[in-house]
């Protein structure tokens, strides 16, 4: 499942997805181009905050790979067994998830404050080469 809607590495997930077969579904609240092939799903939902997060997190089971850049999502998908990868292509992990999220409360805290806090890095090609592998390890460790 893709969190589709800011996601940078969607034509990725089509390659893997279509030389691996299997089915992905690409999760946005506002209309996108994606593949048409039977293995590429468009799911519309509403533009409500979060749909797209609440569709994808009551979905998400022991089978799936979430690709996402959302720590809560994340962290929702991870509580139900998914796999979830970022979108650099670093796993997010039971054990990675609670510094995460408290990284995203201290910036979002100091933003609030007024400080000039800089955004994530950014995207590079190294991001993407590291996706592939995340995505296709994740990928052969779900097939076992």
């Amino acid at each position: 499942m893709i969190d589709a809607d800011a996601c940078p590495v969607k034509d990725e997930v089509y390659r893997v997805a279509f030389r691996r077969e299997v089915p992905v579904a690409v999760v946005s609240n506002m209309r996108m181009r994606v593949p048409d092939h039977p293995l590429i799903e468009r799911i519309l939902v509403s533009d409500a905050f979060d749909a797209a997060d609440d569709w994808i997190a009551a979905h998400a089971d022991s089978k799936s790979v979430v690709v996402t850049g959302d720590i809560l999502l994340a962290d929702r998908c991870l509580k139900v067994g998914a796999t979830v990868i970022g979108h650099n292509g670093k796993p997010f992990t039971a054990a990675s998830i609670g510094g995460a999220i408290a990284t995203r409360a201290i910036i979002a805290d100091l933003r609030a404050g007024g400080d000039a806090v800089g955004g994530p890095a950014p995207f590079a090609k190294a991001d993407r080469s590291r996706f592939l592998q995340a995505l296709d390890e994740a990928l052969v460790r779900l097939a076992k």
